[in-house]
């Protein structure tokens, strides 16, 4: 299992935004790469996941940036619906509203969309986890897939900002999770 290389819908959102993920971008743009060969790998996709996938991939965390916030799924949420307005793709505003909502959920998804929802949100904890929960997939491929798309400090980025967020909201210290 070779990873995938290329995710152009990704690509051209990340692109956008650019300018608001500034210096963080090689290391989210390799987050996002890392959670789609994830996530193909758990749904046992060869080549790319549907548009869904990638732009909901695309958006996931963006609110991290351009809200300045760890409370990033509704701002995220907003800005994927925003984009799908813009392109007439209206039709994916559910399955890429939930994807991204549900992507910190503690236990299993099983409503709606779950075929895409449920292996993204392992795919996301499986990197989150920096391959320490592997939903199965081998250790090689995650490693592999790890040296592919390097970290390029993504993991200390959230690590600083879920300590600033504690240190402002202690009774509210990882808002984006839900149970």
């Amino acid at each position: 299992m070779n990873p995938v290389l290329e995710f152009p819908i990704t690509d051209e959102i990340l692109t956008d935004f650019a300018l608001a993920i500034g210096t963080d971008l090689k290391g989210y743009r390799n987050h996002v790469y890392r959670v789609l060969n994830f996530y193909c790998a758990v749904s046992g996709i060869q080549g790319l996941p549907c548009d869904a996938v990638q732009i909901a991939a695309a958006f996931h965390d963006l609110g991290l940036w351009t809200d300045n916030t760890l409370d990033y799924l509704p701002p995220s949420i907003g800005l994927a619906n925003h984009y799908l307005d813009t392109r007439q793709r209206s039709d994916l505003k559910e399955q890429v509203s939930a994807l991204i909502l549900e992507h910190h959920k503690v236990r299993p998804y099983r409503a709606t969309h779950a075929t895409t929802v449920e292996p993204f949100r392992q795919a996301d904890l499986i990197d989150v986890s920096l391959g320490r929960v592997r939903f199965g997939l081998p250790r090689a491929f995650i490693k592999t897939v790890q040296s592919t798309f390097p970290d390029h400090g993504f993991h200390g980025m959230l690590i600083k900002r879920s300590a600033r967020q504690f240190l402002r909201s202690p009774l509210r210290p990882l808002p984006m999770f839900r149970w």
